[in-house]
């Protein structure tokens, strides 16, 4: 097995169900590697903690495809079609730096904790809604559609809405066809429009109004600029938040001292903030950031990767990495997590990593304090994982809420 990975598939039915085993042997023996990707295509995978966070802050790797262009041919629009190339995420300085600095307008601190009775709120009535003592599915229960409903309030959707919204999600983020993800991208895209368009003609208290009323020295975003915030936040506002949610009770089910330890902290009122905080290093609910493309050859850890390649950065192996983390593969609340990179690195350090933790601690801590017994419906063995590069995260996880 560890001779195959210095050359065979990674992204394989074992990876799907313990991407961890996988991520360490090629830190080993194949720590800069380039490998196939599930929907054809390749990418050079990156898994070493200080390559990995060298890789965040180098500008030759850049997030817009037009970086592989000669300057003189780069078009003024991005090459990625419709909202999606003007994401966040998808851009470089100095772009970014003037998106960046529209959207913090809207998207602060404030405003995200302002949030906490809210989100307490959505976390009780969706647990009001489960019945305890018989097998119930947490991911559709709870971990998803929390996230989803604090994100669509926070963007003005209506409740009626809001499933089309996690099919459109689901089929952006999971290994779809093309087809399939291209359509999900236009119908969320042409919904949103419709927001933006109707915060405009009658503003409101949404984060859609705060964006469309940013403003610097005269500049706004454009509705195309906040359709692609909107997406991107839909995405990876819930999804991030749902696996978190979903990875650590998956956790405290399979390690029943944790459980304890973590329900005995409620009860003597610590606080969950630094459990929340192992459990994204631990768990890495996005297991590898979304791709970058080497505009010039760049040597990682000793290997060059060539001009023009696609190059991943897995999170999932930087926050395992025993170079970094004593004992890394063990959950230890007290451990100093501080360096993980859940959230990523640099100017694309994840805007919404304040309202991830804070769903995160409500989420967990309603659950907890409601039904400390919970355990599994079915053996653990048989959960269904879901297949997705970006993302470590199950399709389900039947359990039964003992109070």
């Amino acid at each position: 097995m560890i001779a195959d990975l210095a050359t065979g598939p990674v992204f394989t039915d074992e990876y799907w169900v313990d991407p961890y085993a996988t991520l360490s042997r090629l830190r080993e023996i194949a720590p800069v590697r380039e490998v196939d990707l599930p929907d054809g295509g390749s990418t050079w995978l990156v898994t070493r903690y200080d390559d990995v966070r060298a890789a965040f802050t180098d500008p030759r790797l850049a997030k817009d495809p037009r970086a592989l262009l000669p300057e003189a041919q780069r078009p003024a629009e991005p090459l990625i079609p419709g909202p999606t190339g003007h994401m966040l995420l998808l851009n470089d300085p100095p772009v970014h730096t003037r998106l960046r600095k529209l959207v913090v307008q809207a998207f602060t601190v404030r405003r995200v904790a302002a949030l906490r009775p809210r989100i307490e709120q959505i976390a009780t009535s969706l647990l009001d809604a489960l019945p305890p003592d018989e097998p119930v599915d947490l991911v559709a229960g709870y971990a998803v559609p929390l996230p989803m409903a604090v994100i669509c309030e926070l963007l003005g959707v209506p409740p009626v809405d809001r499933e089309a919204f996690a099919q459109w999600s689901n089929t952006m983020i999971d290994n779809s066809p093309h087809e399939a993800k291209e359509q999900a991208s236009a119908s969320l895209a042409a919904y949103l429009a419709e927001l933006v368009e109707a915060a405009r003609a009658d503003p409101d208290d949404a984060l859609l109004s705060a964006l469309v009323a940013a403003s610097d020295d005269g500049d706004r975003l454009t509705d195309t600029e906040i359709v692609a915030m909107g997406m991107i936040l839909l995405i990876a506002g819930h999804e991030t938040t749902a696996n978190l949610v979903t990875n650590s009770v998956f956790a405290l089910l399979r390690d029943p001292d944790l459980r304890t330890r973590a329900v005995a902290g409620r009860t003597a009122g610590e606080p969950l903030a630094p459990l929340v905080e192992e459990f994204l290093r631990w768990g890495s609910p996005v297991s590898n950031a979304p791709a970058r493309f080497a505009a010039a050859d760049v040597e990682l850890g000793g290997v060059v990767i060539p001009a023009g390649a696609t190059v991943t950065l897995s999170l999932a192996a930087a926050n395992r990495d025993p170079a970094r983390f004593d004992a890394p593969d063990l959950y230890d609340a007290d451990r100093d997590t501080s360096g993980h990179l859940a959230f990523g690195h640099g100017i694309h350090f994840c805007l919404g990593a304040s309202l991830a933790r804070l769903e995160g601690e409500v989420a967990l801590g309603t659950l907890l304090d409601r039904y400390p017994d919970l355990e599994p419906a079915v053996a653990l063995s048989d959960v269904v994982h879901r297949h997705s590069v970006l993302i470590h995260a199950l399709a389900s996880l039947p359990v039964r809420l003992r109070p």
